[in-house]
């Protein structure tokens, strides 16, 4: 398979085929990125590998080399001869052509047997984090998630306290994974050029998950205490019962008057358990 910009766009034109904004269309181009994110990503022939938006498949077919079988989602029907000639002779490869958004992923793997689920995948910029989101909601029991995603939003995703990316996001994300990134990307790597460089961040399935009487209550709490990110947790949480808040605070050192981005996750965690 070709992975050069002139082959990629001999394609292109071969197909009729013109990029579109609207589904947040940037193919990349340059095969030693593709080996690098493979390499990283641990898989072998016991893993069901799921990508969202394969474009012209050119990450698709160096996973369907080392995966057992690779199981795309593409929104856009109009890449479908692109697709079929490029990973012509992979027999483990499907491509189902619906909104990854709109599918019901459980149900889409329930003929595969394999031993690990991977998430491998150069993410639409524009849906990144519905799509991270809705392996949780959803249930999905992905192994690991390893993805491309603009270097702004992959920074937010793995975000420590007290630091400037640190939200009510990478709390949620970081209370069901362990987030690390793989890799920086330069936005010289795509056709077409997009304005912001890029990031591959893995998120692996924790097993300690923290133990919550209410998940909702948790959330909750998280998200409140990131309403207004400048202003202190007595401001953005003055309809809760502060003296229990307070006396949890105490235990870590902090007090009212500490900003949520100052606040790890076990911290809110314990808060949380306390509000009942």
């Amino acid at each position: 398979m070709e992975y050069s910009p002139i082959k990629f766009k001999e394609k292109m034109e071969k197909y009729n085929f013109n990029l579109k904004k609207s589904f947040g269309q940037n193919f990349i181009i340059d095969e030693n990125i593709i080996d690098n994110i493979i390499l990283n990503s641990d898989i072998d022939n016991n893993t069901l590998v799921l990508e969202i938006g394969p474009g012209a498949g050119s990450l698709t077919y160096k996973l369907a080399k080392h995966a057992k079988n690779v199981l795309c989602y593409e929104i856009d029907t109009s890449l479908k001869d692109i697709l079929e000639e490029n990973l012509k002779g992979l027999n483990n490869i499907e491509i189902l052509f619906k909104d990854f958004l709109k599918a019901n992923v459980n149900e889409d793997i329930k003929k595969y047997n394999y031993k690990k689920l991977y998430v491998v995948a150069n993410l639409p910029y524009y849906v990144t984090t519905p799509i991270i989101i809705k392996f949780i909601s959803e249930e999905i029991p992905v192994d690991k998630i390893v993805v491309m995603v603009q270097k702004e939003v992959g920074d937010r995703f793995k975000a420590k306290p007290n630091t400037k990316e640190y939200n009510s996001l990478s709390v949620y994300l970081n209370y069901y994974f362990v987030v690390k990134k793989i890799l920086d990307v330069s936005r010289n790597v795509f056709i077409p050029k997009p304005n912001v460089d890029s990031i591959v961040v893995e998120f692996t399935k924790r097993e300690d998950k923290y133990e919550l009487k209410s998940s909702q209550v948790f959330f909750k709490l998280v998200k409140d205490s990131f309403t207004q990110k400048r202003k202190t947790l007595r401001n953005n949480l003055r309809n809760y019962d502060l003296e229990t808040i307070e006396k949890v605070l105490k235990k870590y050192n902090y007090d009212l008057n500490t900003r949520a981005e100052q606040i790890p996750i076990e911290v809110f965690v314990d808060i949380a358990n306390n509000l009942f």
